[in-house]
C-alpha cells in the first residue's frame, strides 16, 4: 500500500531523529564505561579522581532519558492493550487515538515542566565541575519533545491508516 505523502515526510523525520539518537546513546554508554573504569582504577591504584562520580551521574541521566526515547519510538515501554484489542474496530481506533493524544499532552506538559526546572536550576553549579545544572536537566524537555514528535507521527498514522503500520514492539530503526 502506498504511503500517504504526509506520513512519508513524518516517518522520514522520525528516521533521521532515530539515526541521530542511537550514536549519541552509544557514545554516552562508552563514555560512562570509561569514566567508571577511570574512577575504579584511580581509587584502587592512585588518588581518586574527584570529577568522575559527577560525570558518571550526569551521563547516566542523559543516557536514561535518551535511551527511553528510543524505546518509546520502538514501542518497548510497557503497554496493557488487551481491553483495547477486544473492542470493535471503530472503537479500537478511537481508543488508540485518544490514548496517543493523552500521551502527547503529557509529554508536552513534561517538556514545559522540564524547561521551567532548567530555569530554576540555572543558577546552581555542579559541585566539582562547576557546570550549570541546567545543562544536566536539559535532557528532560529535549527527550519529552522528541517523544511527543514520535507520538504525533503515531497519531497521524492512526488517523490516516487506521492501524499502526507495525505491531507494538516490532518497530525497526
Amino acid at each position: 500500500m502506498a504511503s500517504h505523502p504526509l506520513l512519508a515526510v513524518l516517518r522520514g523525520i522520525e528516521y533521521v531523529l532515530d539515526r541521530l539518537l542511537r550514536p549519541v546513546v552509544f557514545v554516552g554508554m562508552v563514555a560512562l564505561i570509561g569514566v567508571i573504569t577511570l574512577q575504579i582504577v584511580s581509587r584502587v591504584f592512585f588518588t581518586a579522581v574527584g570529577w568522575t562520580e559527577e560525570v558518571a551521574r550526569f551521563l547516566l541521566i542523559w543516557i536514561t532519558f535518551l535511551a527511553g526515547t528510543l524505546a518509546f519510538q520502538r514501542g518497548h515501554h510497557i503497554a496493557v492493550t488487551f481491553a483495547v484489542d477486544a473492542l470493535p474496530t471503530r472503537l479500537r481506533k478511537l481508543a488508540r487515538i485518544l490514548a496517543v493524544a493523552a500521551v502527547i499532552a503529557f509529554l508536552i506538559t513534561l517538556a514545559f515542566i522540564g524547561q521551567h526546572y532548567m530555569q530554576v536550576q540555572s543558577f546552581q553549579k555542579s559541585a566539582s565541575l562547576r557546570m550549570p545544572m541546567s545543562y544536566v536537566y536539559a535532557v528532560m524537555p529535549i527527550s519529552a519533545l522528541i517523544m511527543a514528535w514520535y507520538a504525533l507521527v503515531d497519531l497521524v498514522e492512526l488517523i490516516i491508516e487506521g492501524e499502526p503500520s507495525k505491531p507494538m514492539g516490532e518497530q525497526t530503526p
